[in-house]
């Protein structure tokens, strides 16, 4: 079991930060935020002209679909960023999110995926255990 001092919360806080703001411009890059729902990015359509060819129609399209995935996985990213800051303030921070598991996730594995979820003896077991 493994407890975490006010010093290590903070610097799994910041950590924690920096990812968010690393992300949040990654979107900005080719997404612009949605001032109805909170945490959520609508990635901008491809403008390369009136007068393309079917080949540059057909570009605009794959580079549209290519960022609409790239815009969900890292809004899946920032919520899980914002559940861990939650957990720093509420003070359930590092313990495993899984039912029934009241262990204490490794801080080694926080330092490497500040966000994570769940503790390694769980992570296999749990549905949504790709980010986690």
């Amino acid at each position: 079991m493994e407890k975490f001092t006010k010093e290590e919360l903070e610097k799994f806080k910041k950590l924690l930060l920096e990812k968010k703001v690393k992300i949040e411009r990654e979107l900005e890059r080719f997404a612009k935020k949605d001032p109805k729902l909170g945490g959520d990015y609508d990635t901008n359509f491809p403008d390369f002209g009136s007068h393309q060819s079917i080949d540059e129609g057909a570009l605009e399209v794959a580079d549209y679909e290519s960022s609409l995935s790239l815009e969900h996985n890292l809004e899946l990213q920032l919520k899980d960023i914002d559940e861990a800051l939650e957990r720093i303030e509420n003070g359930t921070y590092g313990r495993c999110q899984q039912d029934g598991c009241d262990d204490f996730i490794k801080k080694e594995r926080l330092e490497v995926l500040p966000e994570a979820k769940y503790c390694m003896k769980c992570l296999p077991n749990t549905a949504k255990h790709i980010n986690q």
